[in-house]
């Protein structure tokens, strides 16, 4: 008879997922150990893979697995809450009154009533050093968190129970200093004159408008292109993370047919329609049930980030992203959501007073990356929520779904906006300022040739760079039939000079 042994068990959350038949989003660490070797790691498709030599096997309880998890997996608020609700009472309190000072058992305690919100037979703790709830080294945290007596723990997550995200401090956000960013913008900016700033803000607005519709495939008209520049402009002097305060902005910027008085009371979802009733579903929204909850619980993140010292990136992207998921209206929520980065980011003064980032550009220019970001999330989401869709493609979601929502990794939608800004301040806005200013300079010098209109300037500059440097017989005949060939030839080696144009 031929024996089989398992060579690698899995341990940590992989062994409880197993055991307890939970649905589980996928895990950036997973851990496993052998029977013989050494420790060693594989990573594939951004996922760790850790394998570690039998002396790290934790034990058979749940207990002993839950605390190996923490330790070596990571905090995994969502997954928690699904093991909390299927552990023994019995069997957990078991545990942690066996290590009553332990820092991993005083964790998973807090954690359970953290999640839960009922409180296990354990008496408080009176004594001992206090732990962070979150290992500031591994996480981003809030500042001077509050303290729990009880377990003796500080709280220094990044929300409430209602909403809580998680960002781990990976390699790639390790580089991340918000200061640093900060001074590179405002090293860019002091090559320009003041006055060149102050009439660059007007078209970067302009310019983060239109590509915030664009992505959405929405050519606006002039009003509501107005409205949201005007939303826009107020982004640095108010806090617009409030329910009044988003309603408010949702009718401004969106069709005045489809102005929301509350938060949607209808089930959402992102689809595309194939062939007649054939969807295919790429995301789906919160239940409409569960948004009030939920978007109460998104504020107060909001606030309490913002309170906490966090940096301004980590802040911004987990509730710019937190909001698109939690979708709330109707409809405007892609466009608040990039409203929601200016918002944070000038409130945690990263962004320069009287300036504009053009992320939106960005977003637009980078639609593959853009769309990873948001599909980090919903395209793993869908497999486990149960829905049906009618005959006229309204969908029912069947099962209890809030928790996937309120307990968001949002590390790689951190990772995909710290890249998007930085190649706003390194790139977008250096390119911006620097075709304002040539084009300060190209109409100077043509007026010193010809005093015609500023309109006519622009033009003509534009139908040239549209054209390698040169403007065609078609539209000189058209525009420019008053321009002798002297004066056209000079003009058109003044927009080559003003713009590094070849001949």
């Amino acid at each position: 008879m031929e024996i089989h042994v398992l060579k690698h068990r899995p341990a940590g959350y992989t062994y409880l997922i197993d055991m307890m038949d939970l649905a589980d989003m996928p895990l950036w660490h997973t851990s496993f150990v052998s029977s013989s070797g050494t420790h060693r790691s594989e990573v594939h498709a951004g996922v760790i893979k850790d394998i570690y030599p039998a002396r790290y096997w934790p034990g058979e309880t749940v207990g002993d697995h839950l605390e190996f998890a923490l330790k070596y997996d990571g905090v995994n608020l969502g997954l928690l809450a699904q093991i909390f609700e299927k552990v023994s009472q019995d069997a957990l309190t078991r545990y942690i009154k066996s290590k009553p000072t332990g820092k991993y058992a005083r964790r998973i305690w807090f954690f359970y009533e953290f999640l839960i919100g009922k409180q296990l037979p354990v008496d408080d703790l009176t004594s001992g050093n206090y732990v962070d709830a979150l290992e500031t080294k591994d996480y981003y945290t809030v500042q001077n968190g509050k303290k729990s007596s009880r377990h003796r723990i500080v709280d220094n997550l990044l929300g409430s129970k209602a909403f809580c995200p998680v960002v781990r401090r990976t390699e790639k956000l390790s580089e991340l200093d918000s200061s640093d960013l900060r001074k590179t913008c405002e090293d860019i900016i002091t090559v320009y004159p003041p006055e060149l700033i102050r009439r660059a803000l007007t078209y970067l607005y302009n310019k983060e408008t239109k590509s915030s519709f664009e992505i959405e495939h929405i050519k606006p008209n002039a009003s509501r292109t107005q409205k949201f520049i005007a939303s826009l402009e107020l982004a640095e002097k108010e806090d617009f993370c409030e329910k009044e305060r988003l309603i408010e902005l949702q009718n401004r910027i969106v069709d005045p047919r489809f102005k929301d008085s509350d938060y949607r009371v209808s089930q959402s979802y992102v689809g595309q329609t194939i062939v007649y009733q054939k969807e295919i579903i790429h995301f789906i929204c919160p239940k409409p049930d569960d948004l009030p909850g939920l978007m109460e619980g998104l504020i107060a993140s909001h606030k309490r980030m913002k309170a906490g010292n966090v940096s301004p990136v980590i802040h911004a992207a987990t509730i710019a992203y937190g909001f698109v998921f939690l979708h709330p209206f109707e409809d405007g929520n892609g466009r608040i959501h990039r409203f929601l980065i200016h918002n944070i980011l000038s409130l945690q003064e990263m962004i320069p007073r009287g300036l504009m980032f053009p992320i939106s550009a960005v977003m637009l220019k980078n639609p593959t990356n853009y769309d990873a970001s948001l599909e980090a999330f919903s395209r793993p989401l869908l497999q486990h929520i149960d829905y049906r869709l009618d005959e006229m493609g309204k969908m029912t979601v069947e099962n209890d779904t809030a928790s996937w929502y309120q307990y968001m990794d949002m590390t790689p939608q951190s990772e995909a906006f710290y890249e998007f800004i930085t190649k706003t301040i390194q790139e977008e806005l250096v390119e911006e300022l620097r075709f304002l200013a040539n084009h300060e300079h190209t109409k100077k010098a043509i007026q010193d040739i010809i005093d015609i209109p500023d309109r006519l300037i622009n033009l003509f500059i534009q139908l040239c760079l549209q054209n390698n440097g040169s403007l065609s017989a078609k539209k000189r005949s058209a525009h420019f039939d008053f321009l002798t060939d002297e004066e056209l030839s000079a003009m058109e080696q003044t927009v080559r000079d003003g713009y590094n144009r070849p001949d």
